[in-house]
């Protein structure tokens, strides 16, 4: 006898969180289209090319990791999942990671030529740090179990995304580059919930390992751990060097790891890299104007609505 198909119960509550997060990540709902990008050329051009050369390796490499998680990661977890809700919010996870996918699109030829597009997409296909990082993660999508995969999706966007996310902060701390940082506060605010979910997910399957399989774990994690970030250092002296910034970038990164862990349920990890020792300057632009991005965060933002226009090659001869 072929087993049943069930149908999803919207009225039974398997996991109050189930809901709660369901409602929050369908509340935040927005599309890159919102953000008119092209505002920010102004600022733009008056960048350096060094500075301009920092900022489209970031969000290139963004591109690289989220397409990536849309294509691979959400999928490999929905083999684990504890509720049907719980698969019903990896498809809105999925398909959010696809708009932050696109939205590093849409930054890219806002600003910049087909040509100069068409280098930084063949940087990220070939860049030694990126593709260690995205082939060590993806190698878990393939072959780990479902607790290492969440603990490498933890890892994926709560830590690897960051050292991206600093630039567009750090020039929005700066009051330049307004309506980037604004895409870039939008996706954090997705990636808040994305992380304290699976966290949370995360502790309900690991307190229920006897200890032996939790020391075991926990032995794989943390060499793991090590070797992302002894990766993600070394990617941030290359890119942020020669803007005099990466020792700042790197106590982020050291922060954002802390709390990857602890929403897993575990210690902080790295000393010196509270929220204190983060560069004001970011956190600045992380709660510039109305938007604030904590997982209570509501839809609204501090972008400049207006009406944008196609960019045509043109526009870059100045």
């Amino acid at each position: 006898m072929t087993s049943k198909h069930k149908v999803i119960n919207w009225n039974r509550i398997e996991d109050e969180l189930d809901d709660y997060v369901w409602d929050k990540a369908t509340s935040q709902f927005w599309l890159d289209t919102r953000v008119p990008i092209s505002n920010d050329l102004a600022d733009w051009r008056e960048l350096s090319s060094i500075e301009q050369d920092v900022i489209k390796k970031v969000v290139g490499g963004l591109a690289l990791l989220d397409t990536l998680q849309s294509e691979k990661g959400v999928n490999a977890m929905r083999e684990d999942v504890r509720t049907h809700k719980e698969a019903a919010i990896l498809n809105n996870f999925l398909f959010m990671e696809t708009i932050h996918a696109k939205s590093y699109g849409t930054i890219l030829t806002s600003l910049n030529s087909i040509k100069s597009i068409n280098e930084i997409y063949d940087w990220m296909n070939n860049d030694e740090r990126m593709q260690y990082k995205a082939k060590r993660i993806n190698d878990i999508y393939q072959t780990g179990n479902g607790l290492q995969k969440k603990i490498a999706s933890i890892f994926l966007e709560g830590i690897l995304y960051y050292s991206n996310f600093f630039a567009p902060l750090w020039y929005r701390g700066s009051n330049k580059l307004a309506n980037l940082a604004e895409l870039i506060k939008l996706i954090i605010r997705d990636e808040s919930v994305h992380g304290t979910y699976l966290g949370y997910k995360f502790q309900l399957t690991y307190n229920e390992l006897p200890e032996e399989e939790q020391k075991k774990l926990l032995n794989w994690m943390y060499p793991l751990l090590e070797d992302l970030m002894e990766n993600e250092l070394a990617y941030t002296e290359e890119i942020y060097s020669p803007i005099g910034i990466a020792e700042d970038v790197k106590t982020f990164v050291r922060y954002n790891a802390n709390k990857s862990l602890q929403n897993m349920g575990f210690q902080a990890y790295y000393e010196n890299a509270d929220l204190s020792d983060v560069n004001p300057i970011v956190m600045n632009g992380i709660s510039i104007e109305t938007s604030n991005h904590d997982f209570f965060s509501q839809v609204g933002a501090g972008y400049l609505m207006g009406d944008a226009e196609s960019m045509v090659d043109e526009d870059y001869d100045f």
